[in-house]
């Protein structure tokens, strides 16, 4: 059996009429479910080995659906079908919206955390913290007023560099080592390469990193005009030319502390009023339940 389970608000509330032309490729086989008000641990327990599963979203619906079956014994094949606005996780694999669904369960299994005002959850590609979560905040305030029209994040950003956004001054403490910084525009943490719809802010970074650690980045010190003439070329990875102002550093942990609130991003979702997150990389996520495994 293969069940298609789709987000109804992805893609600009597109999600299910795209889902739908998998008809198209499994016809009678398929069998479709909202993850409205899914039981995960009911439903997963329900389904034979040889069932698949097929998510049908975007960035954000990844990271619900890996915090909701959290702790849940998965054996069946887990299948992505792009379905949402920003795909950073699909460009990241090299393949295009539209492509027919591929296997996940590599890429489920092990990720890295991140603690915000005392939540701990886990993200598929990036946390953003600076201007990318500001436009985060802007965007969900745009599409409450739109009907359905899809946001613009580069031009809010300009916008953003131009008028509304100020950067502030930040505490960095990598891996133990801390580090005070002036004028931050940025400050992500990420699991793999690209984030806020296509911005590719670090090049070097793999989600299959043999030693599970994660880039942080951070943009401080550059005057508003010329971030403004930089910050296009973060689209191509290009930015990371500009060692004088932007930093990326692989990581184990890190804690990132702005001197005022920000919006902040997990894989697309805001968090508003954020002065500090944690996170840690998959390696130490496994390392820490590995060591609480053995303890019991």
């Amino acid at each position: 059996m293969i069940y298609a389970l789709y987000n109804p608000l992805a893609g600009n509330k597109t999600c299910e009429e795209q889902s739908r032309k998998l008809n198209e490729l499994y016809r009678d086989e398929l069998t479709f479910k909202t993850m409205t008000d899914i039981d995960y641990a009911g439903f997963f327990a329900a389904l034979d080995s040889d069932d698949k599963v097929i998510i049908c979203g975007g960035d954000g619906t990844l990271n619900r659906f890996v915090n909701d079956t959290r702790g849940i014994d998965i054996r069946c094949d887990i299948l992505y079908y792009a379905a949402g606005s920003g795909n950073d996780f699909l460009h990241d694999l090299g393949k295009e919206k539209g492509e027919p669904p591929f296997m996940i369960n590599q890429y489920i299994k092990d990720l890295p955390s991140v603690t915000v005002n005392g939540r701990e959850s886990l993200f598929i590609n990036a946390i953003g913290f600076g201007i990318d979560g500001y436009c985060c905040e802007v965007g969900d305030e745009m599409r409450k007023k739109s009907d359905g029209k899809p946001v613009n994040y580069t031009s809010i950003a300009i916008k953003g560099l131009l008028y509304a956004f100020k950067p502030t001054d930040a505490t960095v403490i990598i891996d133990g080592r801390e580090r005070r910084y002036k004028k931050v525009w940025i400050a992500p943490t990420m699991h793999g390469r690209f984030y806020g719809g296509g911005m590719n802010a670090a090049p070097s970074q793999r989600r299959d990193d043999p030693e599970g650690k994660f880039s942080v980045v951070i943009w401080h010190g550059s005057n508003k005009l010329k971030t403004l003439m930089i910050f296009p070329s973060i689209f191509k990875g290009e930015h990371i030319k500009h060692t004088e102002c932007i930093e990326i550093v692989k990581a184990d942990e890190v804690t990132v502390r702005f001197d005022k609130p920000c919006a902040l991003q997990i894989d697309g979702e805001t968090v508003l009023n954020v002065t500090e997150y944690s996170a840690k990389s998959s390696a130490k996520v496994r390392q820490e339940k590995q060591q609480a495994a053995a303890a019991t």
